[in-house]
């Protein structure tokens, strides 16, 4: 068998469709992240509760958008968390290392933006006070 040089075209279609498609699949990873994750839903609420704060407390344009993109982290490392968590299961059910390794450097993405989320929230809280 040979391999085409030329990539062959796959009957995704082209253009707006491609788009369109590839939104209704991106809302379906949002309903089942919402639906199947505990720590996305309490990670969603951590925003609802915070995003309006940080109009308060944030001294800038700059270090309000640093507040919310630090939201935003959080939550874009708990869609691959789940994600990696999601696939391991479906790949392996019973103990592996390399499976477990996989987990743990997921939760530890999670560990490092919700870090940063408090260090940045942290900083501006610091300064709302003083000031």
């Amino acid at each position: 068998m040979t391999i085409p040089s030329e990539p062959v075209a796959k009957p995704n279609g082209q253009g707006l469709m491609r788009i369109y498609r590839a939104f209704v699949c991106s809302m379906q990873g949002f309903r089942d992240v919402f639906k199947y994750e505990a720590a996305f839903r309490q990670e969603l609420l951590l925003v609802v509760i915070l995003l309006p704060i940080s109009f308060f407390i944030a001294s800038s344009i700059e270090s309000w958008l640093a507040l919310v993109f630090s939201l935003v982290f959080v939550l874009f490392a708990e869609l691959i968390n789940s994600a990696l968590e999601a696939l391991a299961d479906k790949v392996c059910i019973e103990h592996d290392p390399l499976i477990g390794r996989c987990k743990d450097i997921g939760s530890a993405l999670v560990f490092v933006a919700f870090a940063w989320l408090i260090l940045l929230w942290g900083v501006n809280l610091y300064q709302f006070i003083l000031s």
